[in-house]
């Protein structure tokens, strides 16, 4: 089995996780952090440091380069590339990774892949679908009403997060990454992207959360 750097940099970052456990009086790192650091140890002599937001670029672009090695991105090669390395992650780890993969892909209402774009729930069923295999409604009112409730505190990955952003009604869903971050596909002319719990925005409109069953 042959990996690029990026997919070594994505076990780096799975094998770091048991470490960071076990020091806790160290600040936890975010899922972002931790990949960040795995794709730096693997830089060559002379070569500047790579950022997750370059990695995502040349994914969807299909370019080549010493840290992504593919062929134009169409959605099959996508979920071949991640495959072999995402098999090796525990689910909700595997769910992180992959979907900051998708950072960057434009927001397009009704779109299901990344060749077309993604609006908010086409993004969660994506990479539920292509991360572990499972299906999820295709909205967000329904992947609201499916699963079991989960109070803000207790929050883990993958765990998908909702916003009523139109109204009253639930309008919107992301997936909880960690230390208060969702990655979402968030509106008309913007791409994937990671925002925070926090935000003033976020906070107001922030109905509540849902453990898909599979992640129980």
């Amino acid at each position: 089995m042959t990996f690029n750097r990026t997919s070594a940099a994505i076990l780096l970052a799975a094998a770091s996780i048991p470490a960071l456990a076990s020091a806790p009086l160290a600040p936890t790192p975010s899922c972002v952090d931790v990949v960040q650091q795995a794709l730096y140890s693997l830089l060559l002599p002379g070569e500047s440091e790579p950022s997750l937001d370059d990695f995502a670029a040349r994914a969807v672009a299909g370019q080549s380069g010493a840290d992504f090695i593919a062929p134009a991105l169409t959605e099959p090669a996508l979920a071949t590339l991640a495959d072999p390395v995402l098999a090796t992650l525990p689910p909700r780890e595997s769910l992180a990774a992959f979907a900051m993969t998708l950072r960057d892909i434009r927001y397009r209402l009704g779109g299901r892949a990344p060749t077309t774009g993604f609006d908010c729930s086409g993004f969660v069923q994506y990479v539920f679908a292509h991360a572990l295999g499972i299906e999820l409604p295709d909205n967000s009112i329904s992947q609201f009403q499916a699963g079991t409730q989960v109070a803000r505190n207790q929050l883990q990955t993958g765990d998908l997060v909702f916003f009523h952003t139109r109204g009253k009604k639930v309008s919107h869903v992301g997936i909880y990454l960690d230390n208060g971050r969702f990655i979402h596909s968030p509106s008309t002319g913007k791409r994937v992207r990671v925002d925070e719990l926090s935000d003033s925005y976020w906070a107001r409109r922030y109905v509540g959360a849902k453990r898909p069953n599979t992640l129980t």
